[in-house]
């Protein structure tokens, strides 16, 4: 059902929505933002909150998120005066992997800062002062050590799920299916979100790294980016270790782009972007072969995608289209659904769903949320994910969910 409500608000209906450029001076330098994200010379941090909305459960979430934004945005007075992408209302979104799950978050920070290269700039939302900076003009507390408490189900019964979804590949059910993981993490005190994302940040600039409502993470896949219609989307799947060693690490990538397991979970993920892409692009490219994305400690096989949407589909539109890709669900899509309903075991919140930003248009950037933790007062639970295919080893596929949780291990860890 539609939201009766227009969205929490913390300034009036009609608010000053300012961005200024910004030298870096005259401000307090903040640490604490409550929204953020990050890519390679790009950044986002938001601080406070202006408006928040719920777009409820069901198919059409996507659609009443844009309505709201669209008709919150109506109202507001707009002076922008950086007139860069990232610049003026921007909005962050982040939705539960089930559409039946609650919990999706759309938020408009009260103060952005943001970044492009070497220009920067301050957006606020109401009175049109940045004071609200100064309220998180605060270090981090002193990080406590995590403590693992192990996973919602033990590590045998995951890799006993992985073998009844394999029986279910070979009776022809299913032609791939993606497995999640979670590991809860204690600590005494609240992790400090602010060193977190600079780590994250630093050792994944590749990647998108994001916050929006404590869930945070460094995901390596693009789900979409669109501008002016202009679109891209990079479809990640099939997964390998880095080694240290220069000549052992060049076999590893080889062995990748050469094995046919990995081949065909990477051409399912890609078939399942593209076939979603060309019922709305009037011109759709695809790049001929996989390449490797690679990271710090690992790799995958990387499709890229870039088109024209037709007709005035948002981001809000083509991203409902394509969650979720078989890069975290499966082939087919409902029948892999279902599948995860019954061996995962778990609630995935908004694991290996949609989380990024969005501007006045409609436009923005959005990542599939991997590689990421959901934040509690106490600690934190990290997910990761396996794709299952024929061909794939409950072990191996036990030991690349490890690797892929070593990203949030060590950013929780300064010790690691």
């Amino acid at each position: 059902d539609r939201p009766r409500h227009p969205g929490r608000l913390r300034h009036p209906v009609s608010p000053l929505i300012r961005s200024l450029p910004w030298d870096g001076s005259g401000l307090p330098s903040p640490s604490h933002p409550t929204l953020a994200w990050l890519h390679g010379e790009f950044s986002l941090r938001g601080f406070g909150e202006a408006w928040r909305f719920d777009p409820g459960v069901g198919e059409g979430r996507f659609v009443r998120a844009r309505e709201a934004w669209s008709d919150w945005l109506a109202r507001a007075e707009v002076d922008d005066r950086v007139g860069e992408s990232g610049a003026g209302p921007v909005g962050f979104a982040s939705f539960t992997f089930d559409p039946q799950t609650p919990g999706s978050v759309v938020a408009v920070p009260e103060v952005i800062v943001g970044q492009r290269g070497s220009r920067r700039w301050v957006t606020t939302v109401g009175d049109g002062r940045p004071g609200r900076l100064q309220a998180c003009r605060h270090q981090d507390r002193s990080p406590d050590r995590p403590r693992y408490l192990g996973a919602t189900h033990p590590d045998w019964e995951w890799m006993e799920s992985v073998a009844r979804a394999l029986g279910m590949i070979e009776s022809g059910r299913l032609q791939k299916v993606v497995l999640a993981r979670d590991i809860a993490v204690w600590s005494k005190a609240p992790f400090g979100v602010g060193g977190l994302l600079d780590r994250l940040y630093s050792s994944y600039p590749r990647c998108y790294t994001f916050l929006v409502d404590g869930l945070v993470g460094a995901s390596p896949e693009l789900l979409l980016r669109q501008s002016g219609g202009e679109i891209e989307s990079v479809a990640l799947a099939g997964t390998a270790p880095r080694h240290t060693d220069p000549g052992r690490d060049a076999e590893l990538a080889r062995r990748l782009l050469e094995s046919d397991k990995d081949r065909r979970e990477h051409e399912l993920t890609a078939r399942s972007v593209e076939n979603t892409l060309e019922g709305i692009c009037n011109r759709l490219e695809r790049s001929p072969e996989p390449t490797l994305w690679e990271l710090v400690n690992l790799r995958h096989l990387s499709t890229r995608f870039t088109g024209l949407v037709a007709g005035s589909l948002s981001s809000f539109e083509v991203v409902q289209r394509l969650h979720p890709t078989a890069a975290v669900g499966g082939v087919p899509r409902q029948g892999a659904l279902e599948a995860i309903a019954g061996l995962e075991k778990i609630d995935r919140g908004r694991y290996a769903a949609p989380v990024g930003w969005f501007d006045s248009a409609g436009d923005g950037e959005w990542a599939v949320a991997l590689r990421c933790a959901q934040l509690t007062q106490t600690g934190a639970r990290l997910y990761a994910g396996a794709g299952i295919v024929a061909g794939s080893l409950p072990e191996e596929e036990l030991a690349e969910t490890r690797l892929k949780l070593r990203a949030m291990i060590n950013a929780l860890d300064l010790r690691a």
